[in-house]
């Protein structure tokens, strides 16, 4: 299916899907609710903050949602930032940060769409060791050639389209100053950046509101030099809800440990909340161990609070999941319940809230009725697009009805 097809597709389901909900009797809808373990004081500021934007339009806020290849597809984060839109009431914030995944020869969120030339080398959080430094994108992607390209297109959703004026480009000249990235508006017409060498970032302002840029990567001399690309954050208005989403395919928790730009650039879109969805990818090691999970869970939040010392935390538990133990065979992942119960623990040590999505789907052996529903991939650890949809609208109705 082709990607404005699939898009299309996509606009359909987000009309009806939590309408369905009650097809599916095995989802456990009493448990459908933010559980606070402990102290909702940091939850109650968050969402006052909210208030704020839905009843008077004032204020800005950040969401940050971070996790794997669950986010990484960007179907559950696109639901999620549709439903926080109608709380914008006409307020045009930006669609948040974004990467150019299918330079890594991986999946692209489904909502932008990006295109590219040249040679570029690629790195992830997910690998043990790091051939560059990485942000809180948790990839990165570096160029020498100088017919290296990158388009970017931001689709709307049935709300609104996602325009933007300002362009933040997240990334730096390996050898100073030798390779410039340049917006091209046509072949007449260049934008050059505004250039802060110390938080490593290229600003462009446009001459009007846009829903797509096409920049290229001047070198500034005969000698091919490198250039970093850790992701762009287009931006239009100060006030409303900005929702953004981080996530790469078989990222665990310490895969974000590593990313030594993680918390600079985390001041860029300093969160009020922060949507943890990362564990499935630690939770399926044999010998997973929830202290070590907790420990990584809490230095990673550590990191966060260096930067929003007052931000809140929603902690989404892994779903119910499934091992392949032989060509057709696969055993139910215990570990689900080892990892349900970590997520407890953190909230309860960081006040925070939880989401819990195992308990929702029905608990141990349900990730199979949701595949027999169409909601689940045969992997047993994913889900269907109507699957994350759905999920995405269970979410939010369990934060609306905070």
């Amino acid at each position: 299916m082709k990607k404005n097809a699939l898009f299309l597709f996509f606009l359909l389901f987000f009309v009806n899907i939590f309408s369905q909900v009650s097809d599916y009797e095995f989802i456990r809808l009493d448990e459908n609710k933010i559980k606070i373990p402990a102290d909702s004081t940091l939850l109650n500021a968050f969402f006052e903050k909210i208030n704020a934007i839905r009843t008077v339009n004032n204020g800005n806020v950040n969401i940050l949602h971070i996790g794997g290849s669950h986010i990484q597809a960007g179907v559950l984060s696109e639901q999620i930032r549709r439903n926080f839109d109608f709380y914008n009431n006409g307020l045009a914030p930006s669609c948040g940060i974004i990467f150019p995944f299918n330079i890594a020869k991986t999946n692209n969120p489904i909502n932008f769409c990006t295109s590219f030339s040249g040679s570029w080398l690629v790195e992830k959080n997910v690998k043990r060791a790091y051939q560059m430094p990485l942000g809180v994108n948790g990839i990165a992607a570096m160029t020498s050639d100088s017919a290296a390209e990158i388009s970017i297109k931001i689709y709307p959703n049935i709300n609104r389209r996602y325009e933007f004026d300002t362009l933040i480009l997240l990334g730096k000249s390996i050898d100073k100053e030798m390779v410039t990235p340049i917006v091209e508006i046509d072949s007449e017409i260049f934008l050059f950046p505004e250039h802060d060498t110390l938080k490593n970032i290229y600003k462009f302002i446009f001459p009007q509101k846009t829903d797509s840029f096409n920049v290229i990567f001047h070198q500034n001399d005969t000698i091919k030099h490198s250039f970093l690309l850790h992701g762009f954050l287009p931006k239009y208005s100060s006030q409303g809800i900005v929702y953004h989403s981080v996530g790469v395919n078989g990222a665990a928790v310490h895969s974000y440990l590593g990313c030594e730009d993680f918390v600079s650039e985390l001041s860029l879109l300093p969160p009020d909340l922060v949507i943890f969805g990362i564990g499935i990818n630690d939770a399926v090691d044999v010998n997973f161990k929830p202290e070590k999970f907790i420990e990584n869970y809490n230095a990673l939040i550590d990191k966060i609070r260096s930067v929003s010392p007052d931000c809140a935390f929603i902690f989404i538990t892994n779903n119910d999941s499934y091992r392949k133990i032989s060509r057709k065979k696969y055993a139910v992942n215990l570990n689900g319940i080892k990892a349900q119960q970590a997520f407890y623990e953190i909230a309860q040590q960081n006040n925070g809230g939880v989401f819990d999505l195992f308990e929702i789907m029905g608990g141990l052996y349900s990730m199979r009725k949701w595949q027999n529903a169409g909601l689940a991939k045969k992997d047993k650890i994913h889900f269907t697009p109507q699957g994350y949809m759905l999920i995405g609208n269970l979410f939010f109705e369990a934060v609306k009805n905070w």
